[in-house]
């Protein structure tokens, strides 16, 4: 059976709502954001790239790696300027915790791919976005998610 819409929505809403549950975020957007976060910390997450993986498949169907994007946000100019990063940092950390300790997808998800066995391993990087003429100081996360029979093989 192949990955359905509702499989791609329950797969969204429990990355989501995971992000949420951990207690960091002001708003945990399911799309890149258009325009400026609020005040605090925010998150978003959207899917980067969906690959297919031979070494994870069977003869029958494809497996593959959803890779998404979880994005964190902070103001460049919350006060105090020393707790911007720290605070980054922290919250990252933690979401790469909780994703890596016992977090659970149930049925629709085989792992994380913490090592990256399959190509990306999860990590996060820092960097600074421009959005709404407003300069934010963020740490996209990477986490790859293995799927089992995302495509069905036909001869």
């Amino acid at each position: 059976m192949s990955f359905s819409q509702s499989a791609v929505n329950q797969l969204f809403s429990s990355v989501q709502s995971s992000l949420m549950t951990l207690g960091l975020f002001e708003s945990v957007n399911a799309h890149e954001p258009k325009s400026a976060p609020q005040n605090g910390l925010n998150a978003a997450l959207w899917v980067d790239s969906i690959t297919p993986v031979g070494r994870a498949s069977g003869i029958a169907a494809t497996s593959g790696v959803v890779l998404f994007n979880i994005r964190i946000y902070s103001s460049t100019f919350a006060l105090p300027y020393d707790n911007i990063d720290p605070s980054l940092t922290s919250a990252a950390m933690t979401v790469l915790n909780a994703y890596s300790g016992s977090f659970t997808f149930g049925e629709t998800v085989r792992d994380i791919d913490l090592l990256g066995m399959y190509g990306t391993p999860m990590g996060a990087r820092a960097g600074y976005i421009n959005l709404d003429n407003k300069m934010y100081r963020i740490f996209t996360i990477t986490m790859p998610v293995v799927i089992d029979d995302l495509w069905e093989m036909e001869a």
